[in-house]
């Protein structure tokens, strides 16, 4: 079983992640990431769809035009845990590579 993030943990998580805000009622980290068009949207879409399967842990995701909107949990650990953390570095990976 996947632990939850304890307060110390989640802050310390959250000042790493720059853009990513908490949602404390679920307990998730999300973010908004918006392209030059729909293809640049549904092509980074496609990478996150790869490293999520590799890691097998997916996101909560949609996506209208040129934004993608990518909410993270663990939900067998009822909220925020490490495996959310290393999803959204990982995510945050791929725009460096841009």
């Amino acid at each position: 079983m996947v632990d939850q993030l304890n307060d110390k943990a989640r802050q310390n998580a959250l000042a790493e992640l720059g853009q990513w805000i908490h949602d404390a009622e679920r307990d998730a980290i999300s973010r908004r990431f918006t392209f030059a068009d729909f293809s640049e949207a549904f092509a980074f879409m496609t990478r996150v769809a790869l490293l999520a399967e590799k890691a097998d842990h997916h996101p909560e995701w949609s996506n209208v035009y040129n934004r993608v909107d990518i909410a993270l949990t663990t939900h067998d650990a009822a909220g925020l845990s490490e495996r959310d953390v290393a999803m959204a570095k990982a995510i945050e990976a791929l725009l460096a590579d841009r």
